[in-house]
């Protein structure tokens, strides 16, 4: 008898569904939040968390529950039928195969992988296992991305012109010092690609390619990117990228952490006669069109977690299907197989204190107590906030947009 007949993988899961969750600090810690409050509905039980380092009872703010390192003995002593990974990426496929191997379901945290063939790997063993696995794009569960869909299919901005994307946000050097895979292009010789478009504002190019309905591998014709790093780290953290899709749009991300100021990332849709404009984090819509005032929207959004226990109920589709990730890991591959980003030069860069502006998605930082280290530092890029605006505005790259540090930089293209 395999594991996924033992675990009963195929058919409806009635509730509560038995959760595991694996990597539970750092962002795993709000996924720790949302399977408790899911289990207070009762729709899920928390029955095991997979450390290397087990959780004390204050970090499990609630009952304690099995704990482990090794993830496949842990869903066999607690019969989990569904599986939350927040893990480093490049574990990610390892643990997505363990769990489908079992017959347990996964929320995988996004990149699914850090290349396209453990992309591969993942979706064919879920596929072969029958399980459901969900990537952790909270944007996709957005209400508001439908509702821009139908906007587009009926006209209301006329002919599309093209989806640019922007994110501006505000990362100190001690972030990419917190693990010893951020920042990182490959650690002990595996892929981790943690760069800017593929990890911290992925959300921003994801939900670009769901505003167009560009989602398969084979939807992507055509990929330009600028890479560059102002930071002393492997990885990008300042980039540009176009892409083109087999429909003939032209989609343009421009994001960055070395922000003056932190601000909501966006994307924006152009057409012939007005544009949409979606703050993805917020759920928050602006349609301007010619012959009308402005029309301001916030949309609810549906829980992506819900959204699976959902599917495994009653058949809901998912939001955020591990099959329509292929576009997504193009762009990872893409980034993965390019040369190492360029570093800027030193006058196109100065430092500011860390809390000068408040990082977008984690924790101001705070003033350390006498007698410690010196407060974090951050590399800030002059200018670079308005370029990224800019980008998205005139769909164009940092080089074509005349910023000095990116006028010989080399292009790379898949």
């Amino acid at each position: 008898m395999t594991a996924a007949t033992r675990h009963g993988a195929p058919g409806p899961v009635p509730g509560p569904v038995p959760v595991v969750l694996a990597g539970a600090r750092g962002h795993g810690r709000r996924h720790l939040e949302n399977i408790r409050r899911l289990q207070r509905a009762g729709r899920a039980e928390l029955v095991g968390v997979c450390e290397t380092h087990p959780l004390t009872a204050e970090e499990f703010a609630g009952e304690p529950v099995a704990q482990g390192a090794d993830f496949a003995a842990l869903l066999e002593r607690t019969g989990a039928r569904l599986a939350v990974v927040s893990t480093p990426i490049p574990t990610h496929t390892d643990f997505a195969v363990v769990a489908a191997g079992h017959g347990v379901h996964l929320l995988l945290e996004k990149p699914p992988a850090p290349s396209f063939a453990l992309y591969e790997r993942i979706e064919a063993a879920c596929r072969s296992a029958g399980v459901a696995c969900q990537i952790g794009f909270q944007s996709l569960g957005s209400l508001a991305l439908p509702a821009i869909r139908a906007l587009v299919a009926e006209g209301a901005v006329g002919a599309l012109r093209g989806i640019g994307a922007a994110g501006a946000w505000v990362r100190d050097e001690a972030y990419f010092r917190r693990a010893p895979w951020t920042g990182r292009r490959r650690l002990d010789g595996v892929d981790v690609v943690d760069g800017v478009l593929t990890n911290p504002l992925a959300h921003a190019v994801a939900t670009a390619l769901a505003v167009d309905g560009t989602v398969r591998a084979g939807d992507v014709t055509g990929i330009e990117l600028e890479l560059y790093r102002a930071h002393d780290i492997e990885a990008d953290d300042t980039s540009g990228l176009r892409l083109t899709t087999a429909r003939g749009t032209e989609i343009v991300a421009a994001v960055t952490l070395c922000a003056e100021r932190a601000a909501e990332p966006y994307v924006m849709v152009h057409g012939a006669s007005g544009r949409i404009t979606f703050w993805y984090k917020e759920d928050r819509v602006l349609l301007q069109r010619a012959g009308h005032g402005p029309e301001e929207i916030t949309y609810r959004r549906t829980d992506l977690l819900g959204n699976l226990l959902d599917h495994l109920r009653d058949g809901t589709p998912l939001l955020a299907p591990v099959a329509d990730g292929g576009a997504f890991m193009r762009v990872v591959e893409a980034v993965r197989t390019a040369p190492d980003p360029v570093p800027l030069p030193a006058a196109a860069w100065r430092t500011a204190p860390a809390d000068a502006a408040a990082p977008a998605g984690s924790a101001p930082a705070g003033t350390p107590p006498a007698g410690s280290a010196p407060p974090p530092v951050r590399r800030v890029v002059p200018g670079v906030d308005a370029l990224v605006a800019e980008g998205a505005e005139r769909l164009a790259l940092y080089s074509e947009l005349g910023a000095p540090w990116a006028a010989r930089c080399e292009v790379s293209r898949a």
